[in-house]
């Protein structure tokens, strides 16, 4: 190591990804500088108190798994509530219970019983070749719940036409017909009480972090700082998008403090009519329950992405999956630097995921380094 390499690594980004490989790492005896641009920890899992509620600042943040490791592993760090997530979709100022199950179907037929759910979805299913976003979930659900529930969210959400769209992104939302409203069926769920930014906290202490520090404004001199390299941020803006930008979507928010203790049954409620234009509204407080005569309410706006503008989801369709593996083949002779998290590995990931991606490339970078 020479004089300028300080650390065996710097990590970019403190959010999920760089703060478990930072932790795994460390505890493994390596030196750690981790840098984020943003004046705080967390990524986009960051959660501010504003008058007594944590709040969600990036959005909804559920955490979901079926595998006991990564439940063990976040348990480390937090005390994780039992919160279940039960969404409601707003179309045409009537509440829905979603995802789509029985109560749905009572809702919208009468429909009481999951036989004749079940008969109902055979019945208006409208077959395809295709395998287009649009196509599969007619397939599935026919076109009067397609209306209802999907395509005006869809369209809004993605900035695009559902037909342009993969499937892949409906296939994460399950469709029942029992009575159960749960969004997801992971043996394990909840939000750690006190919020994510507590938890990152632990996972990063006795680590040296700086905010507010942009990678690109200082490159050179923070690159000589470390053997290594982790990069979160995105993987064509770190190669100075050299075969063009990857495409993302970027969302707005707008919050507001209500003078009540509630106002929605449910944490999140979409609303799926396309002449709405916002996707959904969060309230905070059912998330991470607390007595307060008020509560916080975001509304969530996707917005196109250019740079400059922050990037959220990444649009897997086959063009830019494409562009991602020549950024990847560049990436695999780069033995000084190493990606991840959804924006390095240009994937829809959710937070369980990131984690497994964390701990796999840290324990494989310390059994091949012994």
């Amino acid at each position: 190591m020479s004089e300028k390499q300080t650390y065996d690594f710097l990590i970019v980004g403190a959010g999920l990804f760089g703060a478990v490989f930072a932790r795994q790492v460390t505890d493994a005896g390596y030196t750690c500088l981790v840098i984020d641009k943003r004046n705080h920890i967390a990524g986009n899992t960051f959660t501010k108190e504003v008058e007594g509620i944590q709040v969600h600042q990036y959005g909804a943040h559920i955490f979901h798994t079926n595998d006991k490791v990564i439940w063990d592993y976040v348990n480390r760090f937090a005390t994780f509530n039992d919160y279940r997530h039960k969404v409601q979709v707003n179309y045409k100022n009537q509440l829905l219970s979603f995802p789509i199950n029985l109560k749905t179907f009572e809702q919208l037929y009468g429909i009481s019983s999951p036989e004749e759910a079940i008969k109902h979805l055979e019945s208006v299913r409208v077959k395809s070749a295709n395998n287009d976003f649009e196509s599969w979930a007619l397939s599935q659900i026919g076109e009067d719940l397609y209306k209802t529930f999907v395509n005006g969210y869809t369209e809004k959400q993605w900035g695009r036409p559902a037909k342009e769209l993969p499937s892949s992104i409906l296939k994460r939302i399950p469709i029942r017909t029992e009575r159960n409203n749960n969004y997801f069926n992971d043996a394990y769920q909840g939000i750690p009480i006190g919020g994510y930014t507590k938890m990152i906290e632990r996972m990063l202490q006795g680590i040296e972090v700086r905010l507010g520090v942009d990678y690109f404004e200082q490159r050179e001199e923070l690159s000589q700082l470390a053997t290594k390299t982790v990069f979160t941020g995105p993987i064509d803006a770190f190669y100075d998008y050299r075969f063009g930008a990857l495409a993302y979507r970027s969302l707005d928010f707008q919050s507001e403090v209500r003078p009540m203790e509630y106002v929605q049954q449910r944490a999140v409620v979409n609303y799926t009519d396309a002449d709405v234009p916002f996707t959904r509204i969060i309230e905070h407080k059912h998330f991470d329950k607390v007595n307060t005569p008020h509560t916080v309410l975001t509304k969530e706006y996707p917005v196109d992405w250019n740079r400059g503008k922050e990037p959220y989801y990444p649009i897997n369709d086959n063009e830019n999956k494409a562009l991602y593996l020549r950024y990847k083949a560049l990436s695999e002779n780069d033995n000084k630097v190493m990606f991840g998290g959804r924006l390095g590995e240009y994937k829809y990931y959710d937070m369980h995921q990131v984690i497994g991606s964390a701990l796999a490339k840290s324990s494989k970078y310390i059994e091949e380094n012994k």
